[in-house]
């Protein structure tokens, strides 16, 4: 399972990050709210451990956005702040718990151990018109006819139909697919974004992966 920290105290993020890699689980830290909401978007953690004062977007601010999306990944809120009306502020923001710091360690593992098992429900199918795409068996169909997805061609598609609608610019998709920060030739995005076109429009009068010039693909209805 992944865990996303979203954490900007460098030595509490280390600890974090620590905590969680020795409980057996993936963790990937972050250090302000704008990249918070990029990586939670993206769909590929099962539980969000978020401080709320950090840089650009607080961490209330990046829960309600989250909720307001209908992203439904559990959150855990780590912050100093200890008052009741605190407390109260952050679960209305959406998060699922609430710790404070200090804390200890096992109380930390606890929560997210609680926080993982109520949120081990299976994903939900993704569908834009009649395609279909079922994260819990990696199949896709459109129209009822199956599709065969490579690896690659699955990673994208879901990232795409997580974000349907939504303009995703190449390098946020070359980062999220290849996971690495691309430098020079993209091509290889143009041919997969081929491949998928191939496998998915190609013989239906409404295509559904969509070019915005200069940026990057969406995936949605016909439109601009």
């Amino acid at each position: 399972m992944n865990v996303l920290i979203v954490e900007d105290d460098i030595s509490v993020a280390r600890f974090l990050r620590q905590a969680i890699s020795e409980a057996g689980y993936s963790a990937v830290v972050t250090a302000d709210g704008h990249s918070a909401l990029e990586h939670s978007r993206s769909g590929r953690y099962s539980l969000i451990l978020l401080d709320i004062m950090i840089p650009r977007i607080n961490g209330l601010e990046v829960c309600r956005k989250l909720r307001q999306e209908n992203f439904q990944t559990p959150v855990l809120m780590i912050t100093a702040r200890d008052t009741l009306e605190d407390k109260v502020e952050g679960l209305d923001a959406g998060a699922d718990d609430y710790l404070v710091k200090p804390f200890q360690l096992a109380e930390l593992l606890a929560r997210v151990r609680a926080l993982l098992r109520r949120g081990n429900a299976p994903p939900a199918a993704l569908q834009i018109d009649d395609l279909v795409l079922d994260p819990t068996t990696r199949r896709a169909t459109r129209g009822a006819k199956p599709i065969s997805l490579s690896a690659t061609e699955y990673a994208l598609l879901e990232f795409l139909m997580r974000n349907a609608g939504r303009v995703l610019s190449r390098a946020a998709i070359l980062d999220h697919v290849w996971q690495y920060d691309f430098e020079g030739n993209d091509n290889v995005l143009d041919v997969y974004i081929s491949y998928l076109r191939s496998k998915i429009d190609r013989g239906h009068p409404s295509p559904l992966i969509h070019t915005a010039r200069g940026i990057g693909f969406r995936i949605g209805s016909p439109g601009p």
